[in-house]
């Protein structure tokens, strides 16, 4: 059997791709890169927007047209699909979330005990990714992903760090991924935590760089902040730390309540001052229902305040299993797209404010991929650094010069 897969979303979903891919190879299935030379189409679905669904749809009509395929449709949206995508062209099966027996048997294949490993498979060709934890036991009013993945759900210690060691033999960097990760082992009690499982696999497997993938500003206790500043070899100097709104009456209007935005700041401030090298990025909502002109310019006071490197900036997106599609004072779609487009700009503006003040500077490099000639080596601060194949020696680590 032929096999194609494709990802929606976000690393989470990347790595149970993986997973599942590797369960499939492992039944002897051929994974090919052109969904017409396929028997079979996997794609793993995302439901953080209506754009993500809108493009899933999308393209199981393209596979549909493309070949004989028929397609298994996986993911957060599967899980919460209502028959939409069970009546598309081709669609086989629907599987909730990305469990390797479920969508194995789906495929009419054996789901032996042992299908499905946790070593998955590599994220680039240096890099990979550990999955630490799945689902969230925060009800976020704008988010279905919770909904969809379920209460907060921790692996164990020993496991990852076995993970840990086999994806260390292929890969430099290995990046810690989630749904939560900032509430890592909260279920087991304060004595497991994300810091500590850091300090951990850094104790065990001190050749590799790590990289937190989003994780709470405030959620970074001291134990993390501890090895973000002393252990720059070992950690990524890099934060993604979701923010979505600099007004606290719409961060309480989306339901998180666990920060102000007084609290993000400070939190952030104070790393900053640390850290010498220091990539932050964060998610932005944009017309989130109710948001104001005040509330706006507060969201983008913050953000000209802070030392962000780069945005993920999101129009408010009504997902109909989200409370936030039932609050009042929804806005009109010119005025949430007109607030997302100004803070792009600014996102585009720190970014490359950011990159003019690193140029000349050194940098630790892991390789992220190869393609058109050009090596791209991705720095501890999140930054990509094209090289000329031909100046490649083919370290998969190595020190350089930010141009």
């Amino acid at each position: 059997m032929n096999v194609y897969f494709h990802t929606f979303g976000c690393r989470a979903n990347q790595y149970d791709t993986d997973v599942v891919r590797q369960a499939f190879t492992e039944q002897g299935a051929v994974v090919v890169d052109d969904p017409a030379a396929a028997d079979l189409t996997v794609i793993n679905s995302c439901t953080v927007t209506h754009e993500s669904e809108a493009k899933l749809r999308q393209f199981v009509r393209r596979v549909s047209r493309t070949g004989r395929a028929e397609t298994i449709v996986m993911g957060c949206a599967a899980a919460l699909d209502d028959g939409a995508i069970a009546a598309l062209p081709s669609v086989r099966a629907v599987v909730a979330n990305a469990d390797p027996a479920m969508v194995l048997r789906a495929a009419g294949l054996s789901s032996r005990a042992n299908v499905g490993s946790q070593h998955a498979a590599p994220l680039h060709r240096h890099r990979a990714l550990l999955k630490i934890q799945d689902g969230c036991d925060e009800h976020c009013t704008f988010c279905a992903t919770t909904l969809a993945r379920g209460a907060n759900r921790s692996r164990s210690v020993a496991e990852l760090v076995a993970e840990a060691r086999v994806l260390a033999e292929h890969h430099a960097e290995i990046v810690l991924t989630g749904v939560h990760i900032g509430t890592y082992g909260q279920e087991a009690g304060p004595e497991r935590t994300l810091g500590r499982l850091l300090e951990t696999l850094i104790q065990a497997i001190p050749e590799v760089r790590f990289r937190l993938s989003s994780v709470e500003a405030t959620e970074v206790d001291d134990t993390l902040a501890r090895l973000l500043i002393e252990a720059p070899r070992h950690v990524a100097a890099h934060l993604h730390a979701p923010l979505q709104s600099g007004s606290n009456r719409v961060l309480k209007r989306m339901g998180r309540h666990w920060y102000t935005a007084q609290s993000y700041r400070a939190r952030i401030e104070w790393l900053a001052e640390q850290l010498p090298v220091f990539g932050l990025g964060a998610d932005v909502i944009a017309g989130f229902p109710g948001e104001t002109d005040e509330d706006h310019q507060a969201t983008l006071t913050l953000l000209h305040a802070l030392p962000f490197t780069y945005l993920h900036v999101f129009p408010f997106s009504v997902r109909p299993d989200a409370a936030a599609a039932r609050l009042p004072a929804q806005l009109a779609p010119s005025l949430i797209n007109g607030r997302a487009r100004e803070l792009r700009e600014l996102g585009e503006a720190k970014a490359r404010g950011y990159r003019g003040r690193r140029k000349g500077q050194r940098g630790d490099g892991v390789v992220a991929g190869r393609a058109g000639g050009r090596v791209d080596v991705l720095t501890e601060d999140y930054l990509s650094v094209y090289l000329p194949s031909d100046r490649w020696d083919g370290r998969p680590r190595f020190d350089l010069i930010v141009d």
